[in-house]
């Protein structure tokens, strides 16, 4: 709307006319290209008008330079040919008398009003005076107070709009918009107006902003938090399904309150918090992107647009809104924050000493079946969580924030793969600029220092192959006859390690160390059910889509995961593994819920066939016909917050220092690195009342169920001997669960330091206990739920 004008009301066509006339009487200039515009308005006016109007101004004010006009036009995308292909063409250039110049500019002021009034529904002015105009002023005694303030703000905007200063007016614009919010809603008779003013107004914040950028000390964080806090206000008022944004501001008021110089904690909160805002701010812009950006390339090319308009329009259109101005102005204040905060250029995740050719690309997922013949390192804008690092690869360098206790951060060190987030953009800008070139990565403190150096002696070598040892191996498992098993006749040849980890803890730990109940469908199972008569098409099927699989093409581990969701439950199954549930105290989904939980089982098993798992399998020369699928069954715990526990700090490899992840909801946000990073926190073995944190959340979402049965991957081909293979294969929950975006503004957790101290105490001397029952470090995921720890998962840390 902003772009499309408010148009014309009564005679204000007429006008735009008429004046034009007088324009053309009062200055002597009734021929050329002034009479060419004139019969151009009289034909259509639009918002060319405006631009040239302006750049007949600015080729006043510049002493008749005919530069001045041609620039103003053509940095508004207004060409010879475009002035020339109107129904009424515009072919010559303004001449006027230089005794008119005076005349001539208050005039064409004038007129730039009129034509602003029409076209331009951003701007400021003519959208104050339309609100104001005539007796019964649209912003009228009758929304009492309100009409006050807004007109008190609005007075005050009129004559401060160009202050060099813009504290003062940034907060009237403000204020303007959060009065007139509720009025938008009411006044039905004028809403038009009033949404125009609106528009006007969020843009004044824009430009305002823009044009007091230069003035801003970075190094004074009140100023910069004042800024950020109303351009999130305005954000709010702009964009609707803002529950996002509303909580990134609800939080970001609690750090502005607790601000204190110089602190490392505040500073690292506040971080967080920005952290937050900028992937919502990258979501919104992915969002237009897929809105937008199809139409336009459908109605550019029937329109004949020039392809690299077609291209930009959606990224330009981004740029004009508010999100814009707020990115930069995050993007300045970040590293004053990392520095007071003690952080550096880089959070590395797998501190690894490499050297490699640099290679750039948009999703590391996309390249994970590739294989590199020479040591590369890889710089990736986007990593999901989901892949499995190339073959060849020697780090991985990435602006987006895994976190460090995710499946792809495990099996990066477990790789012996340096792995590390990039948080300033002029560093992965320089380093994309070294495509093709090799360098060396070093570790400096928690920071990477990167070097080029001569390629000659870079080939494939050691260094670039992986790292996990050729001579490991895993025996095929066989059926023993029972489709369901209680924990207490869990054995290695019947179950996984997932399944024989939680029978060991169950009676060991501590009573307040809650395991959940668990049974589980043992080695063999699938197979045998797959060789059913009611599966044998399915089988079948799955025979030959695996020669082509064997033959190189990965496209049909797709068509095996869909087939084996197709198969049947022998009757002996179902009976069988109702009445282990039922013995074992699990409760049964019932006949309707059982649909449901035969899927997830199927899930569990084809996930043997998912693209990073037998990738994952190829490159540790395993051999993946010899992988079998164990399922183990346990009550989902429908917790407060979930954790991943590694007994030895992986970052520093210091073996006195337990380093803990934690999130709100379910645990997958986590390991299955969802946007954002967990907080996370390191604690002493000999100090476990002192927890220090390193890291508050910026997950944007929560995964929260009901009390449901998850359905966990325990196969053979994990937690080997220096072969995690950490989240290669799936465990599926029965109902799924619900996305909640996240409110860390009264979180506990985050707000509240003696529940922060116990919280956090309690689950590193779970984690101690546990590492003392094994003899070595263990990773370790956990749930808590109304105070009470409960330990879902502990293997062996890589």
């Amino acid at each position: 709307m902003a772009f499309v004008g408010r148009g014309g009301q009564g005679d204000v066509g007429q006008r735009i006319r008429d004046e034009i006339l007088v324009i053309q009487r009062n200055n002597g200039c009734k021929t050329g290209m002034m009479e060419e515009w004139h019969q151009k308005l009289h034909n259509n006016t639009s918002p060319d008008d405006i631009i040239i109007c302006e750049a007949l101004l600015n080729y006043i004010r510049c002493g008749f330079k005919i530069d001045a006009y041609w620039q103003t036009l053509n940095c508004h995308g207004l060409s010879k040919q475009k002035l020339a292909s109107y129904d009424r063409p515009i072919v010559s250039e303004p001449r006027f008398r230089a005794d008119a110049k005076e005349s001539l500019t208050h005039d064409l002021t004038m007129y730039l009003k009129t034509l602003k009034a029409v076209h331009s529904g951003a701007d400021l002015e003519s959208a104050i005076e339309t609100c104001y105009k005539g007796h019964n002023s649209v912003i009228s005694d009758s929304f009492g107070s309100l009409s006050s303030k807004l007109r008190e703000c609005l007075t005050f905007i009129k004559a401060h709009i160009h202050d060099e200063s813009i504290n003062q007016l940034m907060e009237k614009l403000v204020d303007s918009r959060i009065e007139l919010h509720p009025v938008l809603g009411t006044a039905c008779g004028r809403a038009k107006d009033l949404l125009f003013l609106d528009i006007s107004l969020a843009s004044a914040i824009k430009t305002t902003m823009e044009r007091g950028l230069k003035d801003l000390n970075f190094s004074h964080p009140p100023e910069i938090m004042f800024f950020i806090s109303l351009l999130l206000e305005s954000l709010c008022l702009s964009v609707v399904n803002n529950e996002d944004l509303i909580y990134c501001t609800k939080d970001w008021y609690r750090v502005s309150e607790s601000y204190r110089t110089n602190d490392a904690q505040w500073a690292l909160q506040a971080k967080a918090i920005l952290d937050r805002l900028q992937l919502v701010l990258a979501e919104r812009s992915q969002t237009y992107q897929k809105k937008f950006q199809p139409s336009v390339k459908y109605l550019g090319c029937l329109l004949g647009v020039e392809k690299y308009a077609i291209d930009n329009f959606t990224e330009e259109l981004v740029r004009a809104q508010s999100e814009a101005v707020l990115s930069i102005l995050i993007n300045r204040f970040e590293p004053v924050l990392r520095k007071v905060a003690n952080l550096g250029c880089w959070q590395v995740i797998s501190p690894v000493e490499v050297c490699g050719f640099i290679t750039s690309v948009n999703e590391l997922i996309t390249l994970q079946n590739k294989v590199y013949r020479r040591p590369t390192i890889i710089i990736a804008s986007r990593i999901t969580g989901e892949e499995e690092i190339p073959v060849g690869v020697v780090a991985v360098l990435t602006p987006d924030m895994p976190d460090v206790l995710s499946h792809v951060s495990i099996r990066a060190r477990n790789n012996k793969v340096c792995f590390a987030t990039c948080f300033d953009q002029n560093i992965l800008r320089n380093l994309r600029l070294k495509e093709g070139k090799a360098v060396s990565i070093r570790l400096k403190s928690t920071n990477l220092i990167i070097s080029d150096i001569s390629s000659s002696n870079l080939s494939l070598s050691s260094s670039a192959l992986p790292s996990i040892p050729r001579g490991i191996t895993f025996k095929r498992k066989i059926f023993r006859g029972k489709y369901a098993v209680s924990v207490e006749d869990f054995t290695p040849d019947m179950v996984g390690a997932k399944s024989c980890n939680s029978k060991f803890l169950r009676g060991r730990v501590p009573s307040w160390i809650k395991i959940p109940t668990s049974i589980a469908i043992p080695f063999g199972a699938f197979e045998t059910v797959l060789s059913e008569n009611i599966n044998k098409d399915i089988a079948n099927k799955i025979s030959r889509l695996y020669k082509f699989i064997n033959g190189g093409d990965l496209s049909k581990l797709q068509e095996i995961q869909e087939a084996v969701l197709q198969m049947s439950a022998p009757l002996s199954l179902i009976y069988e593994l109702k009445n282990k549930m039922r013995s074992s105290g699990m409760p049964w989904p019932g006949d309707e819920g059982w649909n449901l939980a035969w899927r997830s089982i199927k899930k569990v098993w084809a996930s043997k066939w998912n693209e990073r798992a037998f990738i994952s399998c190829r490159k540790a020369n395993l051999n993946h016909d010899n992988l079998c699928m164990a399922v183990l069954i346990q009550e989902t715990i429908c917790g407060d917050y979930a954790f991943v526990i590694h007994t030895k700090n992986p970052l520093s490899g210091d073996n006195s220092e337990i380093y803990t992840e934690i999130v709100k909801g379910l645990g997958e946000t986590l390991v299955g690195a969802y946007p954002g990073r967990a907080m996370s926190f390191v604690t002493k073995k000999n100090n476990l009342k002192s927890p220090i944190v390193t890291c508050y959340p910026s997950k944007l979402i929560g995964l929260f169920g009901k009390p449901s049965i998850i359905f966990r991957s325990d196969s053979n081909g994990e937690d080997l001997e220096k072969y995690a293979g950490a989240g290669l294969y799936d465990s599926v929950i029965m109902n799924d669960p619900e996305k909640v975006i996240l409110d860390y503004s009264r979180d506990p957790m985050v707000g509240d330091k003696s529940f922060q101290t116990s919280v956090f105490s309690k689950i590193a001397e779970t984690g101690k206990i546990i590492e003392s029952l094994y003899g070595y470090p263990q990773d370790i995921e956990g749930v808590l739920k109304d105070g009470l720890i409960y330990v879902v998962q502990a293997r062996p840390q890589m």
